[in-house]
């Protein structure tokens, strides 16, 4: 007679498998016991997992510790090096004024362990893209010498609606328009690559990999603002990224907050981040001064200088940044705002006169209600959230984006 699998039963072994790794992670070598007592599951429980983790190369023995009476137990060390991911952000930065597109492999910590990037404009496809992304990752495999078989996947991250179940880019307003950037479908392009492609909405992605390993990996309920060429929010709601009924939630750069008919990329007029985008600095300081800029890096180094102009620009800019704020703290009372991307390289500038206008006296919160933070990986936190997809299932069983 066959075994009856409970289903139950083995939701069960793989949330105790998964909190022991996670344990081990964190803590990177333990004794069998002292993972029992910490983790308060069973030693049979423990062994039984230990070494199914040991078997599959994530863990090794590593000596024995001092005894307190008995025989030495044995030390259990996380393996960081034993499983790789690849990262891919299609990045439009108005910091350097590139387009680029980014590539990493990183490790179980989330360490770099290399990186490569270039220009999209060189390229007339998305499927040209891919099969160069393809190129990439064998040279970085071969480079480092790391078999196929151990990277768990590439998680790409994208500025636009995502539907990530079936791996399709809905719409990227923001994105080079000759490469056809709405309704791409990255499944075509999976047999390019031995491993699992994840897609994700460039803001959800950096939300995840601060909730992960930033920022926010202690704080479960806050929005994390993606500030680029455009403007996206990551929710996180009880320690999970919140997508929405239709996986659309966060598009938040396209809150109406003008009346200046203004027309924004996606066709409506006085999006929020045609005011409060990175490009906004750049459009409004030359339409201010007789010396033009062409890029961020150049506002930024006026605004250090003193620039009266710059100075203008940036305060105009502050003011439009709040009032997006407002309506995200007024819309979904969040206990933290983590703001992330591009306009991290302003840190020195940004933080506290933003605090100030945020908390300026008003009848429905203040300071003591929730704090305003800078991403902990700030402009590279949608790559390194993008990175982080395809290690989802292994530490926390496909159930941190909802």
């Amino acid at each position: 007679m066959a075994k009856i699998i409970n289903p139950d039963q083995e939701k069960i072994k793989d949330a105790n498998r998964r909190k022991i790794f996670r344990l081990l992670k964190t803590k990177r070598e333990l004794s069998k016991q002292e993972i029992s007592r910490l983790s308060k599951i069973s030693i049979t429980t423990v062994t039984a997992n230990i070494n199914r983790l040991i078997e599959e190369g994530l863990a090794e023995e590593a000596g024995v510790a001092d005894s307190t009476g008995g025989r030495k137990p044995m030390i259990i060390r996380f393996l960081p090096d034993s499983r790789y991911s690849f990262g891919v952000d299609f990045a439009s930065n108005h910091l350097t004024k590139s387009n680029k597109i980014k590539v990493i492999l990183i490790n179980l910590d989330a360490k770099i362990v290399d990186e490569r990037n270039f220009d999209y404009d060189m390229f007339s496809s998305v499927s040209e893209i891919m099969k160069y992304i393809s190129e990439i990752k064998d040279e970085i495999l071969e480079g480092k010498g790391i078999n196929p078989n151990v990277v768990l996947g590439m998680g790409i991250s994208l500025p636009g609606p995502v539907n990530e179940k079936e791996k399709i880019l809905e719409v990227a307003p923001n994105l080079s328009k000759s490469l056809g950037m709405e309704n791409v479908d990255f499944k075509q392009h999976e047999s390019l690559f031995p491993f699992p492609l994840f897609v994700e909405n460039e803001a959800n992605a950096a939300a995840y990999g601060e909730l992960v390993f930033g920022v926010a990996k202690h704080k479960h309920n806050l929005v994390y603002l993606s500030v680029n060429r455009g403007i996206g929010a990551g929710l996180i709601v009880r320690g999970h990224v919140y997508k929405g009924n239709n996986r659309r939630a966060g598009e938040v750069g396209h809150m109406t907050v003008a009346s200046k008919g203004i027309r924004c990329t996606c066709g409506r007029k006085d999006c929020w981040e045609i005011y409060a985008a990175t490009g906004a600095l750049i459009r409004n300081f030359n339409r201010r001064s007789e010396e033009k800029i062409n890029d961020t890096k150049q506002f930024l180094e006026k605004l250090k200088q003193g620039n009266k102009v710059a100075g203008e620009t940036w305060k105009e800019y502050l003011d439009y940044l709040t009032i997006g704020i407002n309506n995200i703290i007024l819309g979904f009372d969040p206990h933290y705002i983590v703001i992330g991307g591009e306009i991290c390289e302003f840190d020195s500038f940004l933080l506290e006169p933003l605090k100030e206008l945020v908390f300026e006296k008003n009848t429905f919160y203040g300071k003591e209600d929730l704090q305003i933070l800078l991403s902990y990986f700030k402009e590279d936190a949608s790559l390194i959230g993008a990175a982080l997809l395809p290690f989802q299932e292994l530490f926390y069983g496909n159930n941190k984006i909802i």
